[in-house]
């Protein structure tokens, strides 16, 4: 008997769940419900995209947000940014154990078993994974020829099958979409029942209002080949075009220049996209890793730098060092100035925050202890600290004698940012550091992380150096940069201590390649936490002469 025979059955099954696992919508030819119910009026995107030009700013454009805004036809990834983010480690390996079943059932069974799983139990005020966690996700994952066919319409309307409470706050606030119509959640004593409500959203009046206008309003639609005609605003569509599975492919990604909006701040602590064999991965280390961030954690706090340092270098944390300091001080107009006698001689090392890690390895990369000083941190981590780490209390009068204190007991290292800030972007620096030493450092810290973020602002901020330390290997890149004079310049009123703050943040952007921006601590927690997803409108990044 040959052995293609007994091979046969597997391979056949392989190619179902393959098939699924990529997420490949079904192609139209292979579909005859959707070639037959096709209109004169259904064209292909390649059309539409080719001759985008032709699109008046009168347009109302009506589209599919997962079948023709994102490259990729799979939302599995999303719902388990869900279920991980918002429900914890347990459902999102419920959620993992479910997905074979996912595979086999209908697109829409399957979308209800991962609603439930994600959002059953869930208090709704308390969600905001929806806000301050997919909107870097889906960003990563727009089209840009399909966001360039948006950006000619005067209105655009969102559809998806997705809950609105996933999807309303990134197509809104970030892609400026006028009206997104989305499956709404059932809610029973302000908590999710995983289960989505059966009837639409009531986007008529909008489509009456343009087509009563007297100017010649054109309502075209864009939608996946599989998903034609999947809800009745396409039907009032004067041209319908559908995107293929060839589209996607060759589709190129939104560069980062081209959002509408910057995206300065995210949550959550996974930093890779959750695809099926990447959770794998992440279920699979998650014991294994705590461990190893316990071991690390106890070399760290335990041994001597210049014992510790190889040790954590070997388990896969690394430091880069760049010293470009000299040794005198300048100012900024490299003029020298004298300090009062009672003014404390030692260095402030000014470094921007991406984790609470960052003054033990500014100390690493000096091999000598520091004060740190901090705006927020918790109680296990000050306990935890190796080296004195002392809590501001945002108090200008007393922070200023607290720094001034340590500052007669050696050097310190602050960050002024007063929170972390994961993307290339740099919060702005409170002036206080300016007006505390003469001798200030600046430091440049960036971080890369390949499983977790080792910061949070929704979460336990207790357990962000766990976090970090869990990661199979992590970079820290510390880079000290030239000296400047910052006191002896606000005494003799030649420059301000915003301005001294506004010099130390463009060095240590420019080392970076960070932009400079204007948010602060509360823009950060106003866009995480709160409800309107914008602080303000104008992120214009500082100009510095």
């Amino acid at each position: 008997m040959p052995k293609s025979f007994f091979f046969k059955p597997f391979f056949f099954l392989y190619r179902i769940f393959f098939r699924k696992l990529q997420g490949f919508p079904m192609s139209v030819s292979s579909s005859h419900h959707a070639s037959s119910s096709r209109s004169k009026n259904d064209k292909f995107f390649g059309s539409l995209y080719s001759h985008r030009s032709d699109l008046s700013n009168q347009t109302l454009i009506i589209f599919n947000f997962e079948g023709a805004l994102l490259k990729s036809s799979s939302l599995f990834d999303y719902f388990m940014l869900v279920a991980f983010e918002a429900g914890g480690l347990l459902r999102s390996l419920v959620l993992f154990l479910l997905y074979p079943l996912i595979c086999l059932v209908s697109e829409e069974i399957g979308l209800k078993i991962m609603v439930m799983v994600c959002f059953f139990g869930l208090k709704k005020d308390s969600f905001r994974v929806g806000t301050a966690v997919l909107p870097k996700f889906f960003f990563e994952d727009v089209g840009l020829e399909a966001f360039e066919v948006l950006q000619r319409a005067r209105k655009k309307v969102g559809v998806s099958n997705l809950p609105r409470v996933m999807i309303e706050s990134f197509l809104k606030d970030y892609l400026e979409i006028d009206v997104v119509v989305g499956k709404e959640l059932k809610v029973f004593c302000g908590y999710f029942l995983g289960v989505m409500e059966e009837k639409e959203n009531n986007v008529l009046p909008v489509l009456e209002e343009h087509d009563g206008e007297d100017m010649g309003f054109d309502i075209i639609g864009i939608t996946a080949s599989n998903k034609f005609h999947d809800h009745q605003l396409f039907y009032y569509c004067k041209d319908v075009y559908l995107v293929g599975n060839s589209d996607k492919r060759s589709s190129k990604k939104l560069p980062r220049d081209r959002y509408p909006k910057k995206l300065v701040f995210h949550d959550g602590r996974l930093a890779l996209k959750p695809t099926p064999l990447d959770t794998i991965a992440i279920l699979m280390w998650v014991p294994l890793g705590i461990a190893l961030a316990i071991f690390r954690i106890i070399v760290g706090i335990s041994l001597p730098y210049g014992v510790s340092f190889p040790i954590l270098s070997f388990s896969g944390l690394r430091l880069t060092v760049n010293d470009n300091t000299k040794r005198e001080s300048q100012s900024i107009n490299n003029s020298h100035r004298s300090l009062p006698n009672d003014k404390p001689k030692s260095v402030l090392y000014v470094c921007n925050h991406r984790t609470l890690l960052d003054p033990l390895y500014i100390c690493f990369a000096l091999k000598k202890n520091l004060h740190a000083v901090t705006y927020s941190l918790s109680k296990m981590s000050e306990i935890l600290s190796p080296i004195k780490t002392v809590r501001l209390t945002r108090n200008r009068h007393q922070d200023a004698e607290m720094m001034e204190r340590l500052m007669n007991q050696g050097d310190v290292v602050v960050c002024p940012e007063g929170t972390t800030c994961r993307e290339p972007y740099l919060l702005r620096f409170s002036p206080l550091f300016s007006e505390i030493s003469d001798e200030i450092v600046p430091v440049a810290v960036d971080t890369h992380v390949t499983m977790f973020h080792g910061t949070t602002a929704g979460g336990l901020k207790c357990l962000d150096p766990l976090f970090f330390m869990m990661n199979p290997s992590a970079i820290y890149t510390v880079q000290l940069l030239d000296t400047v004079s910052g006191l002896s310049c606000c005494r003799d009123g030649s420059r301000s201590s915003i301005d001294v703050a506004n010099y130390v943040q463009g060095e240590v952007g420019r080392a970076l390649g960070f932009e400079c921006t204007k948010f602060t601590r509360r823009d950060k927690y106003f866009i995480l936490a709160g409800n309107e997803g914008i602080a303000c409108k104008s992120n214009q990044p500082l100009k510095f002469e």
